[in-house]
């Protein structure tokens, strides 16, 4: 079984319902013009577009016939995520979210969905996740500033949340934000060629060295874009580590707990992950269906020239094992 586990995915439905709905979230708006819907929170400035790839299940199984992808793990959008809201009311938008995210999906069995939690409130966000993994939800989807535009993954405030994904055995899939706070990324599509990566570089490196992955026993968490320029940064982490020993948990260790995905492009760049974390802790990743993402994902993991069984393991062992994809 071949397992993409990096998509997004909102479902037509929950747009729909949504504007039957909208009274339930006071600081949601829902914008439709041509056909084209945008969300707003807290009345900030609107989301980009919702482009009919993200919301229509059809297009993403025709593309997975195409690219021979027997199944899809899908998270949510992370702009759609509402971590700016009010923790009561970001509750609500939350489950709201995952019952369309579990409708919008149950029509197929290649689509396998993952939850999304109020982080703005790490106790609500435990309840939810565990509420969602009880309806079926195959792990979880988070953003990694939990404040909306600011905050840190290691905040104490989201103990509570991090204890019940261990105890749930909730694999944790960790992806950037899109506004990253440096208006250096606003030109030549930097955002999300650069500004991703940033963002998950700086936001995973704080919980390496916070300790904050060998902290939850058990717990089991995905970085998204082949971990940012984690990988290639590790020499001046450990370094870092070496000369402040009573400030920061050991990187190496913490590092060693994580899994990737394959989103990297290049054949060689993914060889340097695998030499880093091992083949068994990377996973296949499209990004599906952001322009940014891969389009031919198994391309990059053929380039690579590995071996029959770490091809096996990137492909989908590894994902369904961590994912519980029978």
């Amino acid at each position: 079984m071949i397992i993409d586990t990096h998509a997004h995915f909102t479902p037509q439905s929950l747009l729909t319902q949504l504007t039957k709905e909208i009274g339930r979230f006071p600081n949601v708006q829902l914008m439709e013009e041509d056909g084209k819907f945008r969300l707003a929170f807290m009345g900030q400035a609107p989301t980009r577009p919702l482009s009919p790839k993200l919301r229509d299940s059809d297009m993403r199984l025709e593309w997975m016939d195409t690219q021979s992808i027997d199944g899809q793990v899908v998270g949510g959008w992370l702009d759609s995520f509402g971590y700016e809201l009010p923790a009561e009311e970001g509750e609500a938008w939350s489950r709201f979210l995952n019952e369309y995210q579990m409708t919008g999906t149950a029509g197929t069995d290649r689509l396998h969905p993952l939850a999304t939690v109020p982080l703005q409130d790490g106790a609500r966000a435990a309840k939810v996740l565990e509420d969602a993994m009880a309806n079926g939800a195959h792990g979880v989807m988070i953003g990694t500033q939990p404040k909306g535009q600011s905050g840190n993954l290691d905040d104490p405030d989201l103990d509570p949340f991090w204890e019940a994904a261990a105890a749930l055995d909730a694999t944790v899939y960790i992806h950037p934000m899109f506004g990253c706070g440096d208006m250096r990324l606003n030109d030549f599509g930097m955002m999300n060629a650069v500004g991703r990566g940033t963002d998950t570089t700086t936001a995973v490196s704080h919980m390496l060295f916070a300790g904050h992955f060998t902290r939850f026993k058990g717990l089991k968490a995905v970085i998204s874009h082949g971990g940012g320029a984690i990988p290639y940064m590790l020499g001046r982490l450990k370094r870092n580590h070496d000369i402040h020993p009573d400030d920061c948990a050991d990187p190496m260790a913490e590092f060693r707990e994580l899994y990737f995905d394959s989103v990297l492009f290049d054949p060689d760049a993914l060889t340097f992950l695998c030499s880093c974390c091992g083949h068994d802790k990377v996973m296949l990743g499209s990004d599906y269906p952001f322009p940014i993402g891969d389009m031919e994902p198994l391309k990059v993991i053929e380039g690579a020239g590995f071996d029959d069984q770490q091809k096996r393991m990137i492909l989908g062992e590894t994902a369904a094992t961590l994912f519980h994809i029978e």
